[in-house]
């Protein structure tokens, strides 16, 4: 397998890829610098990229280079989960306009199901994002449209996927879109010059209808790997030209129903990749083989583009100890969270997604990693668990800990009175600049006002490890954990 890595764990990665034998292409610089390892030009079969928040990665590609590529960054962590794409980049779907915004569509996209009694599909749906510059006429609510995507975006964020409403095939040095004539999209002008007339020295044309647009990559690569390039996409266009025509157009039945229950064309699979903190630091073992990291060195720069610097300027100084403890009390202090100031709690989910309980404001920051938060709550219904009325004054009071597999929040009323325990099982918590993350387990303990403990929702760990969410081991070291805070509790 060939795969084409960026990112913040380009260089683990890289380690890891060698180490299984696969090979890496279109290496940047610093990766080149780094390994004693030869990295070729050819477009890649699959592409890793940190994903924006920092968080994890995104891998696209071929169907079998997705999977191999799951087993292989799934393996770096207990806590490190992965999910399948639904809209992979490149994929065509059929979609029906649900909302016009501003300055784009919000689209229900069909990503697969199972037929319906009356020839319609029902079944797994998602929602992406269309901006208008994109399509050719104006869309109104309940238009259907057929939508190409141009951005994914990974389940734990607030972003949609973005849509397009023309098709482009082919990738890597040259891709067709829509057109005529010849794009360039290579800023070294001497080789844009060179590109620009390359279509006439291979004596190769597109399908009527679309254009070639060479990529940033095809400035270094020969003439041969240029007409390899070109004929991929000239095939993938075909293809897509194909099965347009063969779909016809859009249908919708009742106005909620997709006539289409498959994609149009499925060039690409993905997966998304979280990464927890046991993630991070075995992804800095991996790092260390090749160059100085420092401990910590994933988990910092995952915090914030800030942090992120300072680690490359710390590791750039001074050659680290790889035996030193995690610096957390220096990088809290440099970066935060500081006393006083305001902190999510960013609440991950097995299925991907991520939820916000709030925020709370820092009241304690230890260099051991301990972080104490406290939130004013709202008057109405109970606590979950507990069987407590929640009141207007009341106080929840949450011990953050670095690496720890659970942490409690304590309810107290205006006078102090304890209304009860909850404490929750997950990943190993990360304390970042602006937010504490994790994953939930599903699993937790509470403990009542009266001194009696429970354990609570066993069977949605169940379901969630039955339905792929939390693997095996995983579920197994989360029912260990609640074990042990029974006894403790």
């Amino acid at each position: 397998m060939k795969a084409r890595v960026r990112g913040i764990y380009a260089t683990a990665l890289t380690q890891a890829l060698l180490d299984a034998d696969h090979e890496v292409v279109d290496a940047s610089p610093p990766i080149r610098r780094r390994f004693d390892a030869e990295f070729g030009s050819t477009p890649p079969d699959a592409r890793i990229a940190t994903t924006e928040d920092r968080q994890g990665v995104g891998a696209h590609g071929d169907t079998d280079a997705v999977g191999a590529l799951r087993e292989l960054l799934t393996g770096t962590g207990l806590d490190a989960l992965a999910w399948p794409d639904p809209t992979p980049p490149g994929i065509v779907l059929d979609g029906e306009v649900t909302e016009t915004l501003g300055g784009g569509a919000v689209v229900r996209l069909r990503v697969g199901g199972n037929e319906s009694d009356d020839g319609g599909s029902t079944g797994e749906t998602a929602e992406g994002y269309l901006p208008y510059g994109s399509v050719d006429d104006r869309v109104e609510t309940g238009d259907p449209v057929r939508v190409q995507v141009r951005e994914s975006a990974a389940p734990w964020t607030d972003r949609r996927p973005e849509l397009d409403g023309s098709l482009r095939a082919g990738g890597g040095l040259v891709a067709l879109e829509p057109g005529s004539g010849t794009r360039v999209d290579v800023r070294n002008d001497e080789a844009a010059r060179e590109l620009s007339g390359m279509l006439d020295l291979l004596g190769l044309e597109p399908p009527e209808g679309w254009r070639a647009v060479w990529k940033p990559p095809a400035g270094d690569a020969d003439t041969e790997e240029l007409a390899a390039g070109l004929d991929r996409a000239v095939a993938a266009a075909e293809g897509l030209d194909d099965a347009v025509d063969a779909a016809g157009g859009v249908e919708i039945l009742d106005g909620s129903e997709f006539v289409r229950d498959e994609p149009l064309a499925t060039p690409k699979a993905g997966i998304w990749v979280w990464f927890g903190r046991e993630s991070r630091f075995a992804l800095d073992d991996r790092r260390r083989e090749a160059t100085a990291t420092m401990p910590g060195h994933h988990r910092v720069k995952a915090g914030s583009a800030d942090a992120s610097t300072g680690v490359d300027l710390a590791e750039a100084l001074c050659e680290p100890d790889a035996d030193a403890a995690f610096p957390f009390g220096v990088v809290t202090d440099a970066f935060g969270p500081a006393e006083g100031d305001m902190l999510r709690l960013e609440h991950g989910k097995p299925d991907g997604r991520l939820i916000t309980l709030g925020e709370a404001t820092v009241t304690a920051v230890d260099a051991d990693g301990s972080v104490a938060v406290e939130r004013e709550m709202t008057g109405g219904g109970t606590y979950d668990g507990l069987d407590v009325p929640r009141e207007a004054g009341d106080i929840a009071e949450t011990s953050l800990k670095e690496g720890r597999w659970w942490y409690p929040t304590t309810y107290r009323g205006r006078d102090g009175t304890v209304r009860g325990t909850y404490v929750n099982v997950c990943t190993p918590v990360e304390v970042f600049p602006d937010a504490a993350r994790y994953v939930d387990l599903h699993v937790d303990v509470v403990k009542r006002p009266d001194g009696t403990t429970e354990r609570l929702d066993d069977d949605e760990l169940r379901d969630a490890e039955a339905a792929g969410d939390v693997p095996e081991p995983l579920a197994e070291k989360a029912r260990s954990v609640a074990s042990a805070l029974e006894n403790a509790l």
